[in-house]
């Protein structure tokens, strides 16, 4: 069958469809993008100007803002000019680009989450081996690992989209373009490529989660054997983790392992996935993990002053 497209643009009904919570949304909203860009740029600054990329959970952490930052920014900016605007409009181009970098970057973070989760698992279970295991060289290769998953997960999803017909209608009950709500739209049948999207964000989304809750569970398991205060460090660390691990695979599991249908509670679950936890990482982070505000505390508590070459930043 030709493919045939007459949508040059696709509509978006938007979170609400009430003008007073629109703009009590668009403050909200404002507020908690600044939140994720400010939180999340502070401790990519704190890696950064304290030169921690050697440790592999900072080197690790300081990608996972910045993936925050990408994937948030790819919803959050149009989500809130949208919340003023009477026609919430998008390309047909710019949607499938939207679509793109949400699953790329909400698929990476899914692999980092799943690498230092790997990473805490060796630092805790094999503590004399953590520094051979986890060199730098290991840690490139995973880091470059999780991008290349990201990126042939995202490519398989809009590939499975921008060759289904689309004929009209073309709006779209969502704030953003997503698989399952723009599989509605096609003029054709789509059973085969819903199962193929399920399968493909399901087995990752679900598969990565148990992984991690292994891991975690041998992690916990595995401290019976140490110290209490070796125990009490390494769970203020894996805490923090497993929180984030929660609160991030939550919705997203609810939101890609069923069938292609969709909900009304679709919208704020993808709230809590895209907005609401790029906002938290920071916090959880800074708040309950020790090594993270001790750093903190070292960088930004002390003089920070360029070495007499003027390339290296120093902290004392």
């Amino acid at each position: 069958m030709e493919k045939i497209n007459n949508v040059t643009e696709f509509i978006f009904w938007g979170l609400s469809q009430n003008l007073e919570i629109e703009e009590v949304c668009f403050v909200v909203f404002s507020v908690f993008y600044i939140v994720i860009l400010l939180g999340n740029l502070l401790i990519m600054l704190t890696v950064y100007v304290g030169n921690l990329f050697k440790s592999p959970m900072y080197f690790f952490l300081s990608y996972l803002s910045f993936v925050d930052i990408c994937y948030s920014s790819v919803t959050a900016p149009k989500m809130i000019v949208d919340l003023l605007a009477k026609r919430k409009a998008i390309s047909y181009v710019g949607c499938m680009l939207q679509l793109f970098g949400v699953h790329f970057f909400g698929c990476t973070e899914i692999f980092i989450l799943t690498v230092m989760a790997y990473d805490r698992y060796v630092a805790i279970c094999k503590p004399l081996h953590y520094m051979t295991i986890m060199d730098q060289d290991r840690c490139n290769k995973l880091l470059l690992g999780t991008w290349v998953g990201g990126f042939l997960h995202s490519i398989i999803q809009v590939a499975l989209v921008v060759q289904l017909p689309f004929c009209g209608p073309s709006e779209i009950d969502h704030y953003f373009c997503d698989v399952h709500p723009v599989l509605r739209l096609a003029c054709t049948d789509t059973y085969v490529v819903g199962v193929v999207v399920t399968a493909n964000s399901g087995t990752i989304a679900l598969g990565s989660f148990v992984i991690l809750l292994i891991s975690y569970a041998i992690i916990l398991v595995s401290l019976r054997k140490q110290s209490a205060e070796g125990r009490r460090k390494a769970l203020s660390t894996c805490g923090s983790h497993i929180a984030v691990v929660i609160i991030f695979f939550g919705p997203c599991t609810f939101m890609y392992m069923r069938p292609d249908t969709t909900f009304s509670e679709d919208k704020m679950v993808a709230v809590f996935y895209t907005i609401i936890t790029p906002m938290l990482n920071p916090l959880i982070y800074t708040l309950r993990n020790a090594e993270v505000k001790n750093a903190m505390k070292k960088v930004w508590g002390g003089k920070v002053f360029w070495k007499a070459n003027g390339k290296q930043l120093e902290v004392i």
